[in-house]
């Protein structure tokens, strides 16, 4: 009797490899039988699962943007202030790019090909939503918290900004640890309860 696959553990097991390939080898270098290898699957059975290299892309950003909603989601129901959910925000995004390192290393090769990248990537899209995410919270009236320094909307894009910054780092040069970072951050760019 045939061996039955189960079609959605084939193709987390594809996509899985797929990011280790193209973290590694960069996009524009991978090819569907480095995939295959990596996963070990034939090349028939990648695809089977996804129809071409860009669509295996597409479906690992696409799982990044459904963590990334579902993130942004539990900061909404997050118990406490302003800054309580911020702090909240910023450590599960830390955590979260901890996690998907290989992800992140992908996502900086496709944002540093610039014009080249798949024109469904909508990098400006995805930093707007985090930086209204992160205004939303700030703009939100909290008699505990001190008046704020900075408009919201510039407070958020270099929140964003120091994220990313971190992240560029610990991606670049293997003696930074992301971890550490997470509650300097926090210190620095949650403004304080009064």
């Amino acid at each position: 009797m045939p061996r039955q696959v189960d079609r959605e553990a084939r193709r987390e097991q594809i996509l899985d490899a797929a990011v280790r390939v193209f973290a590694r080898q960069g996009y524009a270098a991978s090819r569907i039988e480095d995939i295959a290898r990596e996963a070990g699957v034939a090349k028939g059975s990648v695809y089977l699962s996804f129809g071409s290299r860009e669509e295996l892309l597409r479906a690992a950003f696409d799982g990044l943007a459904d963590r990334s909603g579902a993130l942004l989601a539990e900061v909404g129901r997050h118990p406490g202030g302003a800054a309580e959910r911020l702090a909240f925000l910023v450590r599960s995004a830390m955590e979260l790019l901890e996690r998907e390192r290989d992800l992140a290393r992908v996502l900086l090769d496709v944002w540093s090909a610039g014009a080249r990248r798949p024109a469904w990537i909508d990098m400006a899209g995805f930093y707007r939503e985090y930086r209204a995410a992160v205004a939303g919270l700030l703009e939100e009236p909290d008699a505990r918290a001190a008046a704020p320094a900075v408009a919201p909307s510039a407070h958020a894009t270099v929140l964003v900004g120091a994220i990313e910054g971190c992240v560029l780092q610990w991606l670049f040069d293997p003696e930074v640890e992301l971890g550490p970072l997470v509650e300097p951050l926090v210190t620095l760019l949650v403004p304080p309860r009064g």
